[in-house]
């Protein structure tokens, strides 16, 4: 979120955890992109604030909710409401102060996403399969609007990916069940209780080698069960959606059009290398 964004959407965030009685005055920011992350202080809380455009709080917030129910390796919810002020949705979680700085180790990481695929398997929700999240890719590479720097060869290469990948993976005739969809690094916080996922709105339904791509590579090494054939195409998937968000001319990731530049020659070089 640009400064003026971020501002308001901080106010937001103190405003919702005011209304519980909760002693917030002063927040910290965890992570800005397009959403805001606040770390509330003194009453350590976690804000996360999103524009009430995007429509995805209450469904991040029920898919948290039965998951914790489960069992499943999951941050709490510091409330169960959703908070709406202004243009902006308001979610309020426990805070973890992390244990380690240090990357968790691969075991442990595919431990922790092993346990919760189990409990997402017990979790009936209504939710996107991940062919719609590739067409949002895909919607967005078709429009110069949209993503207007990037250049028509560089638009018919990556509309191509996308459609090649999405094809191999739909066919894959691998079963299928509810997965977290970004289950990366960043998604994953080493607490005292353990690797406890968070970040919950890009649920989708497809095969648990989706959701294996966006973890580090030597985590399917040790998850049971991998199309080590269908990982790959995964991965290049995943890499292909992400470097469309990049182009988008809203997008606010740090650093996203050098991320754009450079996820494209990864992209050219796997096709490359496969072809």
């Amino acid at each position: 979120m640009q400064a003026d964004e971020a501002r308001r959407a901080t106010e937001a965030a103190i405003s919702s955890a005011s209304s519980l009685g909760l002693a917030a005055h002063d927040a910290a920011v965890l992570h800005n992109s397009n959403k805001l992350s606040l770390r509330l202080r003194p009453c350590d809380v976690l804000a996360r604030v999103a524009p009430a455009a995007h429509g995805g709080a209450a469904f991040e917030r029920d898919v948290a909710q039965r998951l914790a129910e489960v069992g499943s390796p999951v941050a709490a919810l510091a409330s169960p409401e959703v908070f709406v002020r202004g243009d902006y949705e308001v979610t309020l979680w426990a805070y973890y102060e992390p244990v380690t700085t240090q990357a968790i180790p691969a075991a442990d990481y595919a431990e922790a996403l092993e346990r919760l695929h189990a409990g997402m398997r017990m979790v009936d929700l209504p939710t996107p399969h991940f062919t719609d999240r590739v067409a949002e890719a895909q919607t967005l590479v078709a429009d110069p609007f949209r993503t207007p720097a990037l250049a028509d060869p560089q638009r018919a290469f990556l509309a191509g990916t996308l459609d090649r990948l999405r094809r191999a993976v739909s066919e894959s005739r691998r079963p299928e069940q509810l997965l977290h969809g970004e289950p990366h690094p960043g998604n994953l916080l080493p607490t005292r209780a353990g690797p406890l996922f968070i970040d919950f709105e890009t649920c989708c339904r497809g095969p648990v080698e989706f959701d294996l791509a966006h973890a580090p590579d030597e985590v399917a090494d040790h998850y049971p069960g991998v199309d080590h054939q269908l990982l790959r195409d995964c991965r290049t998937l995943v890499l292909a959606m992400i470097t469309a968000w990049r182009w988008d001319r809203d997008d606010q990731f740090p650093d996203g059009h050098r991320l754009g530049i450079e996820w494209l020659n990864e992209l050219r070089k796997a096709a490359a290398q496969s072809g």
